[in-house]
């Protein structure tokens, strides 16, 4: 089972304004600044949120790490600081609004302004470099290419809320500007179903019902034109972003393709029983191996 980081009593220092949930930074056993997360009532997101940061690190892609944790006797997850000393983190919104009058930076979604072809503008700039401590390899050399594996896992994991604050840039003293890894991959993995509902699609034989159909309806918050109604799905998104950068998309496939159905298994069998149900396990699997087969399908149409 990963372990339990037992956060202190008294480690509340400065609350985190952004996002809905409640959380805190404090200071880690080793000096740095870590943010603690709580998850909203009976929603998963302590276990998604965990299970996400490991099947990150399977295909080799910058994530923030995420530990599970209590306070005072709540569950939640703990992050350490991925911005340096004296560095900075940019966020989508903050960025977008540079370029766009009257961008709505307070608003998630429904966002129609926040197009796929427009952040990948921003990561495809001169100078915006792949995020720290990435290897860059020669399909995977730049900002834009690392942002492809993230769309590419946001289809795997069935992540829906790459929403402008959950995508950024991070600027160094010294001037030079990495993309930041990625984080808050809490809404995937259908954490928050019922374990009723999660069983009913697991056994179902009717094909509207299955968890094939459940993948299929996965959303993204990037939209193809400004003004659209609905943004693209997540597999939608990868596929655009995948015929900009074919060559990153097909390295980050190939990556998927090497992922072990027991590695992933490994992953979801140590999350604890306390914060999560064999039910949600197995469901959770469901959604990965029918995602991960239908984005290697999709690779067909990049060779």
């Amino acid at each position: 089972m990963y372990p339990i980081i037992e956060v202190p009593d008294n480690a509340a220092e400065l609350t985190e304004q952004l996002g809905a949930k409640p959380k805190f930074w404090f200071a880690g056993a080793d000096g740095s600044d870590w943010l603690f997360k709580e998850p909203r009532p009976a929603s998963g997101e302590d276990w998604s949120e965990k299970v996400a940061c490991e099947l990150c690190a399977l295909i080799g892609l910058p994530h923030a790490r995420y530990e599970l944790a209590l306070w005072r006797g709540r569950r939640g997850v703990v992050t350490p600081s991925f911005v340096p000393p004296g560095g900075r983190l940019a966020h989508g919104n903050e960025l977008i609004a540079q370029v766009i009058e009257d961008y709505p930076t307070s608003q998630f979604f429904r966002v129609s302004q926040h197009t796929l072809g427009l952040v990948l503008d921003f990561m495809s700039l001169d100078g915006v470099k792949t995020p720290l401590w990435f290897v860059e390899t020669e399909e995977l050399g730049c900002g834009a290419d690392v942002f492809v594996g993230y769309l590419m896992l946001d289809a795997w994991i069935a992540n829906q809320d790459r929403h402008h604050e959950n995508w950024g840039l991070v600027r160094l003293p010294r001037g030079t500007i990495h993309l930041a890894p990625s984080y808050d991959h809490a809404s995937s993995l259908g954490r928050n179903e019922s374990d009723e509902r999660r069983r009913s699609r697991l056994d179902t034989r009717d094909s509207g019902h299955t968890v094939e159909a459940y993948v299929r309806r996965a959303r993204s918050a990037f939209y193809a034109e400004r003004g659209d109604r609905k943004p693209l799905s997540t597999l939608e998104a990868f596929n655009r972003a995948a015929q900009r950068r074919p060559t990153a998309a097909i390295a980050w496939l190939d990556r998927l393709s090497r992922v072990e159905t027991a590695s992933v298994t490994g992953i979801l069998q140590d999350i604890p029983r306390d914060r999560t149900s064999e039910t949600a396990a197995e469901f959770a699997h469901a959604i990965l191996d029918a995602n991960r087969l239908r984005l290697l399908e999709a690779r067909r149409g990049l060779e």
